[in-house]
């Protein structure tokens, strides 16, 4: 039973007994009667007032106590005029005032972590204390080539994704460098926060490709340049005083001659291929802007088909073609593209070596796709970690451009 209805009971009770023994005095004593009577009116005067004392705050207690319960901090209770209740009414509504603010300051905050997390170009994946995802940001979401909905709930080590399954090994504090194959590479850290008492890690994914790959191109392009300026005026003088040197051999007898002559222009040969194996290198940052027009990819690749027939057919690979019905057009600069496919098919054609085949198939839905496969050996796990690298090749006489050019 509630103390309010306790102290009613009591009093109610006070005051029948008092009526009853008023009763009893009516016939003898009535002017003990009428004192009787005014007894009761000043218990139930006081009781009243005792009431609004004692159990009025108790009740005001209550109701806010209830008001917490149910998260309503906008309910405050006015002052009745009585110096120790209104002092307890100040306290808790200064008290849900500060709830409120406080309350309202964590959800604007929050607000603005969201929209943070969300717009950061970083990827940001939230953890649950089970180590599964609760949160991921749109950036994360591209760099895992998934949907949101594929990934919430899911821990990283049942995703089907090689970045995902790196991540799934982190630990907490760590900050690691992941590549991917050769070209892609993530900056990787994992750390933990405490909500509500449970430990939640997360886990920042910057790209460095593009920041990588620039500086990269930088650091490439002094040397290849200082490389190729000092190269290309040395070898021009040598030749020039070697072909004077040259036409010194009919005053030679003719015994010496032929010697003399084959070692020259050996020489002059050997300059020339080290002149042109630099100005392969700097091909690498002389490229122009693309100049973009419309490309019949179709007919690029026919004529691709003829231009490296005859390779082929020495080496008994066969071309295999199978194109989108649809018409297949892109904007591009053909004669860079033509290149690059060029440089591909003929990495293909090494690779198979003799006797096999080269498939390629051109999709255009759901977007376009261009796909050359071959039946070569494949890509070890280093070869593929350094595909793209500058200066990188398999081959015993190659120059390492070729892909890096592409």
């Amino acid at each position: 039973m509630k103390l309010q209805y306790r102290f009613i009971l009591f009093i109610f009770l006070i005051v029948v007994l008092f009526v009853l023994l008023s009763a009893q005095l009516l016939p003898e004593h009535k002017w003990l009667f009428l004192v009787s009577e005014l007894v009761i009116v000043l218990i139930i005067v006081v009781s009243v007032h005792l009431y609004r004392i004692f159990i009025l705050p108790v009740n005001l207690i209550s109701a806010g106590v209830e008001s917490i319960k149910d998260r309503d901090f906008n309910t405050t209770f006015l002052k009745v005029g009585q110096r120790e209740i209104d002092d307890l009414i100040d306290i808790y509504n200064e008290m849900i005032r500060r709830i409120r603010n406080e309350r309202l300051s964590r959800e604007e905050q929050q607000y603005f972590l969201e929209k943070l997390i969300e717009a950061s170009p970083a990827g940001i994946i939230i953890l649950d204390f089970e180590n599964r995802i609760q949160t991921i940001n749109p950036a994360a979401v591209n760099t895992l080539d998934c949907s949101d909905t594929d990934l919430i709930g899911k821990s990283l080590d049942r995703i089907d994704n090689s970045l995902a399954a790196q991540l799934a090994m982190l630990k907490s504090g760590d900050s690691k460098i992941i590549s991917l194959n050769g070209l892609q590479k993530y900056k990787c850290q994992k750390a933990h926060f405490i909500d509500r008492g449970f430990s939640h890690h997360f886990i920042i994914i910057e790209e460095l490709s593009d920041d990588i790959i620039r500086a990269e191109k930088n650091a490439y392009g002094k040397v290849v340049r200082m490389m190729s300026h000092e190269v290309n005026n040395s070898i021009g003088a040598i030749n020039s005083i070697l072909n004077t040197v040259l036409q010194f051999k009919t005053q030679l007898s003719a015994e010496d001659r032929a010697d003399y002559e084959e070692a020259l222009t050996v020489a002059i040969e050997r300059n020339n291929n080290l002149n042109n194996f630099m100005s392969n290198y700097a091909d690498i940052i002389r490229l122009p802007k693309p100049n973009r027009e419309t490309v019949d990819l179709k007919n690029l690749l026919d004529r691709l088909k003829v231009l490296t027939g005859a390779d082929l057919r020495q080496r008994n690979i066969r071309w295999l073609d199978e194109y989108s019905k649809r018409s297949f057009t892109i904007q591009a600069d053909i004669e860079q593209l033509e290149l690059v496919l060029l440089n591909i098919i003929k990495n293909a054609a090494e690779a198979i070596e003799n006797d096999g085949e080269i498939t390629v198939i051109t999709a255009s839905d759901p977007e376009k796709r261009l796909i050359i496969r071959d039946t070569g050996p494949g890509l070890s796990p280093e070869t593929a970690e350094n595909l793209f690298t500058p200066f990188f090749s398999t081959k015993k006489d190659g120059q390492g451009i070729g892909l890096t050019l592409a």
